[in-house]
């Protein structure tokens, strides 16, 4: 077993002996993955981890979400502390998102996960191709 499949195993006992039910849709870990999981909160912060921005600058940065998704994502990252909003004294009034010191945190394994995704992106471009062969 490999030292991240241990510290998962690790991880899942711990949280088992701590009293929980061991039903794996109550896991605290899963409430976290469902956020940055999700394609846009992921683009959300790695482009926040350049510099902060401005709603309509985040729009064209991303320019295939939707203003109802964005706002929505906004919302959640900002509800669960990984990002900030910054509204400005100025007419009419400038709004700003960063990344906070939990959103910050987030990076490294974030990088990781993109990394692996590059290094991996054509063998999986292959397996999808193959399995569509053989599903036909």
């Amino acid at each position: 077993m490999s030292k991240a499949a241990r510290e998962i195993s690790e991880g899942l006992r711990q949280w088992r002996a701590e009293g929980e039910s061991g039903d794996l849709s109550q896991c605290p870990v899963r409430g976290v993955l469902d956020r940055i999981g999700d394609k846009w909160s992921t683009l959300i912060i790695i482009t926040l981890a350049e510099q902060p921005l401005r709603f309509g600058q985040l729009r064209r940065t991303i320019p295939d979400i939707s203003q109802r998704m964005l706002t929505q994502t906004l919302r959640d990252l900002q509800r669960d502390g990984l990002i900030s909003r910054h509204v400005f004294p100025t007419q009419p009034p400038s709004v700003e998102y960063r990344l906070t010191a939990m959103g910050q945190s987030l990076l490294e394994p974030l990088a990781a996960l993109v990394r692996w995704a590059d290094t991996h992106y054509g063998a999986i471009r292959g397996a999808r191709s193959e399995y569509d062969q053989q599903a036909a």
